[in-house]
């Protein structure tokens, strides 16, 4: 395998789609720095895990000998890419921008080299577009196109409101890409159709179209919605050690390889190796013991993530579990198991009401940690160590089990 097909394999890695293919091996093959862009809402200078899946990628480029256009939306940021919710986001003062994009250059160098990153505001260019500029702009595409737009087809057809300066996001964020002249643009899933407008852009400007490059949302902490602050489902980046490794040993043994894929820097080789040692009779915890290491070690050092290791290890023997106890296998056809089901189903206690009871006495701990609600579930694709009074224990996994029957 040459230089070039090295690199495309390195940065396909992990993405959704790359459209197109052809262009950015045509880049790859010129030899020449690319003008790599992605674009951050100022609103939201906490960075999570979910944001690095997008930030490791630009690594990589940057590891290529690439440059990073870092872009914060600030102007476009007081219009708000559209959503369909009915939420008006207060316009940010100039000295708040300011401010995020401080906290997003302390939290992005973790990841990216500074010397090849350039960090850009879009109001340089779109406060100097003017009116008619921006008419001229709005005159290069169409209601229908825009309409094509899934959560803007969605809303009409529900006969939802759709203000007119919804559509001026998109448009702005294509423009985005003409002023900074970008050959390649990364985003999530849900930014495909403004990422294809920089394209259409910049063809009507006399620009070569920007290579788009998507990459999936990380699912968070409960493995269903997508990582997020306001769901408190997720890992920020600034958290200390003990939180972040302990929050990556809370996720299920199937979340685990999601985030081996997506956030770890193993070879796709290396992580192959651990999923064939998963079904060889590992134990998942021992997996996951790298996975949280590699991570916390990456926004702290390895003293830190070796310190947040035993101080897990400690708690978790602190609560004296033994080596050795009955593995069970529960399954569900719904998101998870009521506990003092799980209690009966794995015979730590002879019936339902006696499960509700331990509880009540607090006699019930998971992972070591006391049960407190009579009404907890325990989510489905995990596994947890079940401990009734001090001698009864048992290791169970819930699985999700959909039925075939209409």
């Amino acid at each position: 395998m040459n230089a070039v097909d090295e690199a495309f394999e390195l940065l396909k890695r992990g993405t959704v789609e790359i459209l197109l293919e052809e262009g950015l091996i045509e880049l790859l093959k010129s030899g020449q720095p690319m003008r790599v862009k992605a674009g951050f809402d100022p609103t939201a200078p906490d960075l999570h895990l979910g944001h690095t899946v997008l930030l490791n990628k630009l690594r990589q480029f940057q590891q290529l000998g690439h440059t990073i256009l870092f872009l914060i939306g600030d102007f476009t940021g007081m219009i708000g890419d559209p959503t369909g919710r009915n939420i008006t986001r207060k316009p940010l003062t100039e000295d708040q921008v300011k401010e995020n994009a401080n906290t997003y250059r302390a939290q992005v160098f973790k990841i990216l080299d500074p010397d090849k990153t350039e960090i850009l505001f879009n109001s340089t260019w779109l406060k100097a577009l003017g009116s008619k500029g921006l008419i001229e702009l709005s005159a290069k595409y169409t209601v229908a196109r825009m309409l094509e737009r899934d959560d803007f087809k969605q809303r009409y057809q529900a006969n939802q409101p759709i203000a007119i300066h919804e559509f001026l996001y998109p448009l702005m964020q294509g423009y985005d890409s003409v002023a900074m002249q970008a050959d390649v643009e990364l985003g999530g899933t849900d930014q495909k159709f403004n990422l294809l407008m920089g394209r259409e852009l910049q063809k009507s400007s006399g620009q070569k179209p920007q290579v788009v490059m998507t990459l999936p949302l990380l699912e968070g902490l409960d493995g269903v919605q997508k990582m997020s602050k306001s769901l408190g489902n997720y890992i920020g980046i600034n958290e200390p050690a003990k939180e972040i490794f302990g929050k990556l040993m809370s996720i299920s043994d199937d979340l685990m390889w999601r985030y081996y894929d997506l956030l770890s820097f193993r070879t796709i080789a290396d992580i192959n190796e651990l999923k064939k040692s998963a079904i060889a009779g590992r134990n998942p915890k021992d997996i996951k013991i790298e996975l949280a290491k590699e991570i916390t070690a990456r926004f702290h050092d390895v003293a830190a993530a070796e310190e947040a290791h035993a101080a897990f290890v400690a708690q978790f023997q602190k609560h004296l579990v033994p080596d050795e106890m009955p593995e069970i296998v529960l399954t569900t056809e719904s998101q998870g198991l009521a506990i003092a089901q799980v209690l009966k189903s794995a015979a730590l206690t002879a019936s339902t009401s006696e499960a509700l009871r331990q509880i009540e006495q607090g006699a019930v701990k998971i992972e070591g940690v006391r049960v407190e609600d009579k009404a907890l579930i325990l989510g489905a694709n995990q596994t947890y160590v079940v401990q009734v009074g001090k001698r009864k224990f048992a290791r169970v996994k819930i699985e999700r089990f959909l039925s075939n029957i209409v």
